[in-house]
């Protein structure tokens, strides 16, 4: 490109600073803009699996990830009493290739490949306007920020998503989830992530903060929805009801919610049927915006690093502003089913979960993927 592409993304999630790292890597001249007063994420863990750590390298993050996360030395699936259920090595995490980590030491690593001048803060997404040659974004104060292509990364309620398909509400999952962090016991083994399952609920723990806390998760079904938020308060008391009998790993996991170091969020799970397209002129989606999912196969963060990698290749082969359309186009292209099918997927692993471990996905498809040379291949 003789003049480098603009770019704004709207949504400073993790989504969102990993499309502009990549946009940025690909030559385009990228602005983030986050409605929150300052980019953060809430106490939560997420698994990287392999083939969203092969975007992070890709991004350059991967030595600084490799130190702030926990990699898994081993993963175990157990029934609901604490013995050790059998599967393939693909049916779940993959000691040696999988890793866990703080959502806000991710967002940290991911920002920290920016210029501070990339972001910002403050700036609420109220409208989208476009013409055959840009593309306008309108805030709540009344600015305004025009480039040669907008990414809507502002999650599942996301605004920019009515400028593309027709406004669809998020589906109720039928699925609470508990979740937080607590201090690593002494005796829980270092690098273990470990899902326990039962009849119509199961529960999770993996490490992260290189090792130091357990981030854990308890998925319950309910008969009421639970608005979809990630800092809702947890009772312990009623997770811990939920559990009762259970393992008793488990009990001393939920015990520590209420002492030094430990919290609790509620949260109810929704997904959305998958979209009939993502891109109109020079307006895309990405991440949540576009394809949100059930955390089941641990794929919600590492599709959008997916599609943040995918969308930066294609833009950057972009020889003008005008092959924007042509560029968002072939990303849709690329990524519409793969996400659909996660999506789905998600729902069935989770469903497998809360019969005992029946039926449980293969996810070789999911991790051998490699989306930058996928998208490279289109070129």
């Amino acid at each position: 490109m003789d003049v480098a592409l603009r770019a704004v993304v709207v949504g400073g999630g993790i989504g969102g600073i990993a499309a502009a790292v990549a946009l940025a890597q690909s030559g385009i001249d990228v602005q983030v803009y986050e409605q929150a007063q300052r980019l953060t994420e809430v106490g939560a863990g997420v698994s990287l699996a392999p083939n969203g750590l092969r975007v992070l390298e890709r991004l350059g993050a991967g030595e600084r990830i490799g130190r702030v996360g926990a990699r898994y030395s081993s993963s175990q699936l157990r029934l609901s009493d604490g013995r050790v259920m059998p599967h393939e090595p693909y049916q779940f995490a993959v000691p040696g290739q999988n890793v866990g980590i703080h959502r806000a030491d991710l967002l940290a690593v991911l920002a920290g490949r920016l210029p501070p001048s990339t972001v910002r803060t403050g700036y609420r997404c109220t409208g989208f306007s476009q013409d055959d040659s840009s593309a306008t974004v309108g805030f709540a104060d009344g600015s305004t920020a025009t480039a040669d292509v907008v990414i809507g990364a502002d999650g599942i309620h996301s605004v920019l998503q009515g400028f593309v398909v027709a406004p669809a509400e998020p589906v109720f999952s039928g699925v609470v989830a508990y979740r937080g962090l607590v201090p690593r016991p002494a005796d829980y083994p270092a690098g273990t992530i470990r899902m326990w399952m039962g009849e119509g609920r199961h529960f999770l723990v993996f490490p992260v903060r290189a090792g130091q806390l357990l981030n854990y998760v308890g998925f319950v079904q309910s008969d009421t929805a639970v608005r979809e938020s990630w800092s809702a308060p947890g009772d312990p008391a009623a997770l811990a009801a939920h559990f009762a009998g259970w393992d008793p790993i488990i009990g001393q996991v939920i015990a520590a919610i209420s002492g030094p170091g430990g919290s609790g969020f509620q949260w109810g799970m929704y997904d959305r049927v998958p979209l009939p397209r993502w891109s109109i002129g020079r307006l895309t989606l990405l991440g949540d915006a576009a394809h949100p999912m059930l955390p089941h196969l641990g794929q919600g963060v590492n599709q959008a690093l997916e599609d943040a990698v995918a969308l930066a290749t294609l833009l950057g082969a972009c020889a003008s502003p005008a092959g924007v359309p042509r560029g968002l186009a072939a990303y849709e292209g690329l990524r519409r089913d793969r996400t659909a099918r996660v999506q789905l997927g998600s729902r069935r692993q989770g469903a497998g979960y809360d019969s005992s471990g029946s039926q449980l996905i293969d996810r070789r498809w999911i991790y051998e993927y490699d989306a930058w040379a996928e998208a490279v291949a289109l070129t």
